[in-house]
């Protein structure tokens, strides 16, 4: 019998790429289904743990010996019948019963991405954050473990951000915008320890651009790095290029390793105007541009963007949560600055007066 190839059946690599793609669908299915079943069970186990216990005065040693009799009957069984898997099962149905919203996100996402959750985010509003994250980006439990160290909550809805959002966007796609843009942008996971350039930066985010996106937040997707735009004039470069399905909007993000600099504004300004007149779909709302630099003056944001009519915000990039000694003595304090500029430009001279 003779082997055909894909040339002679073309029919084939279109048949073969939906079936692989249907078989991945499946599989998500079944893995999505398992976790349900398996958060079900250990739902329903602690339930009446919790009820025994109240009934009869169950105590410590009632659950080993119920942890040893599981064992027994179920010796192949991948599900964890340990007595501190029973105890967790105890606490999982006392943290979440009563809660509807979280409760059926639970079922969503792994066992072990729900004890990472448990024990360590309290809040009930961090813990939908984190619950729903973790469902829509399939964040693994080391992922998971990063965001929560890394304050994500915090620096996505928390954080107070620079921008100029609330008088270049409508009200309700300024909330938006500012909901979408974190302070401060996490680069451990991609490895980065000490100051690199830019281009390295970039590089190792192209790289890792599926774990970037998850960390800019819900609804980006990756358009592409030095995304060229040609003019009649001359073409330009963009650092990286998002959309923002919710936001319906492209966002562009230039990388500075430097301490910002009012010029930044002015061409991530220019960027925008351009992709806004020859990359915007008509349907899609005014392009955002995001500028991540080493560090940022409030002061040196707020009068930099002042005059702009396009949205810009301003974030500081952190390389590390742990700064090395001397690396934290090569970065300029940016209090100090801000107090510098205020002083060169004449804004707290009666404070200087008084020191006379």
């Amino acid at each position: 019998m003779n082997t055909l190839t894909t040339q002679e059946l073309p029919e084939y690599t279109t048949f073969l790429k939906q079936a692989t793609t249907e078989i991945h669908k499946s599989y998500i299915r079944t893995v999505r289904s398992v976790n349900k079943e398996v958060t079900s069970l250990y739902w329903w186990l602690g339930e009446h743990i919790v009820q025994y216990q109240d009934q009869y005065g169950w105590g410590k040693s009632v659950v080993e010996r119920l942890s040893k009799d599981l064992k027994q009957k179920f010796p192949s069984a991948k599900f964890g019948f340990s007595p501190q898997n029973l105890w967790y099962m105890r606490q999982f149905y006392l943290e979440y019963n009563g809660k509807p919203e979280l409760q059926q996100l639970v079922g969503e996402i792994p066992w072990g991405q729900n004890l990472l959750i448990m024990s360590k985010v309290k809040e009930d509003n961090k813990k939908l954050y984190y619950l729903q994250s973790t469902k829509d980006f399939a964040w693994t439990r080391d992922t998971l473990r990063d965001q929560i160290n890394s304050n994500a909550y915090e620096r996505h809805y928390l954080a107070t951000k620079h921008h100029n959002f609330d008088s270049t966007l409508p009200k309700m796609l300024a909330e938006q915008a500012d909901q979408s843009m974190k302070d401060v942008y996490m680069f451990d996971m991609l490895g980065i320890a000490e100051p690199v350039i830019e281009t390295e930066i970039e590089r190792r985010m192209v790289e890792k651009i599926k774990d970037v996106i998850m960390e800019l937040g819900y609804g980006f997707s990756f358009i592409g790095n030095q995304y060229r735009i040609v003019t009649p004039d001359s073409e330009y470069f963009i650092d990286l290029l998002f959309y923002h399905r919710k936001l319906q909007a492209l966002v562009a993000l230039e990388l500075k390793r430097t301490r910002f600099k009012p010029e930044h504004a002015g061409k991530m300004n220019f960027y925008l105007n351009l992709l806004d007149e020859f990359v915007k779909e008509p349907n899609e709302n005014p392009s955002i541009g995001i500028i991540l630099c080493g560090e940022h003056s409030k002061f040196d944001v707020e009068y930099a963007l002042r005059g702009i009519d396009k949205p810009v915000g301003v974030a500081g990039y952190q390389l590390t949560r742990d700064i090395p000694e001397k690396l934290r003595d090569a970065l300029p304090d940016a209090t100090q600055l801000e107090e510098k500029i205020q002083f060169e430009l004449g804004l707290n001279q009666d404070k200087s007066d008084d020191k006379q």
